[in-house]
């Protein structure tokens, strides 16, 4: 089953088999073509890769996607020039990385989809996950992302061969 994102903006609905769901997207709204930095949420079908959760604030979520539990070093390689570009990586990181252990919640639960990875082309954008909205539904820089209790669902729910698929806005 496909995981299904209309956008309006930087919001948008998402559809689940017959569940529906608000979510936020990027600042740059959703885009076809994706580039490193520019917030857009990337337009196209991507596989469901893999869940990443903090054990800390969360049990290991049900599903039958491989599962990693992320730790205070795991970060996400976002800078084009690096030969783990688009990649996790351990920090301190020599090159530009993302943190994924965060304080405001968001990376509690992950849903990595396969965006820019096989292989991975310099500058055409690095991880694009689905995740645990602000209470706001506020801008991401380039992810979906949906209440806890939403991705969980998604989740359990999940398995190999499904996918993120964002439509281009009407």
């Amino acid at each position: 089953m496909d995981l299904i994102v209309e956008p309006r903006g930087t919001r948008g609905t998402a559809r689940w088999g017959e569940r529906r769901f608000d979510c936020a997207l990027g600042r740059g709204d959703a885009r076809a073509d994706k580039h490193e930095g520019d917030g857009a949420t990337p337009v196209g079908k991507f596989p469901m890769r893999r869940v990443l959760y903090r054990p800390d604030r969360l049990s290991r979520p049900a599903t039958r996607l491989p599962t990693v539990a992320i730790g205070p070093r795991d970060g996400w390689c976002d800078d084009p020039a690096d030969v783990r570009y688009n990649r996790p990586v351990r920090l301190p990181w020599p090159g530009s990385a993302e943190i994924l252990w965060r304080d405001d919640r968001v990376y509690d639960l992950i849903l990595v989809v396969g965006h820019n990875d096989s292989p991975p082309v310099p500058g055409l954008g690095s991880g694009i996950f689905v995740h645990v909205a602000q209470p706001d539904f506020s801008p991401t820089a380039g992810c979906v992302a949906l209440t806890l209790a939403d991705l969980m669902t998604v989740i359990a729910g999940a398995q190999a061969g499904d996918a993120l698929v964002v439509r281009a806005e009407p």
